[in-house]
């Protein structure tokens, strides 16, 4: 089976599910999906190693349900996404008193060179149109 057969919800899933190693010792952070043809292509996590809260206070990171709730809610999320198959899809979460929050942002992108291509007309149909 291609990357293309599998439905992006899946292909989403999945990486987020080998993030999951890496989410679990985080409490805030932004996880990023570059998307092509509608595939998950690159992915991965930003997010600042150092905690700016209280100080002498011990940080604790997601624990797996909070994990499973992340990947619940960034499949969910995807039901707001239509239209195009070109983009980023960034997630950015964080662990706040035990509860996950999620803010999505969708950016479509598109390639004017395959737009101009597809509408410039053949030389026969420029002929014609002259003719009229």
């Amino acid at each position: 089976m291609s990357l293309e057969q599998i439905p992006l919800a899946r292909q989403v899933d999945v990486a987020l599910e080998k993030l999951g190693g890496e989410l679990k010792g985080l409490v805030a952070g932004t996880i990023v999906l570059q998307i092509r043809d509608d595939a998950v292509g690159r992915f991965g996590i930003r997010h600042l190693p150092v905690d700016c809260g209280e100080q002498g206070r011990e940080v604790v990171g997601m624990t797996p349900s909070e994990v499973m709730l992340l990947r619940k809610l960034a499949v969910e999320a995807l039901r707001h996404k239509n239209g195009w198959t070109h983009g980023e899809i960034s997630y950015d979460f964080l662990l706040k008193q035990g509860q996950v929050y999620v803010s999505v942002q969708f950016e479509s992108n598109y390639n004017m060179a395959n737009l101009m291509f597809r509408f410039s007309p053949k030389k026969r149909d420029r002929r014609e149109a002259s003719n009229e």
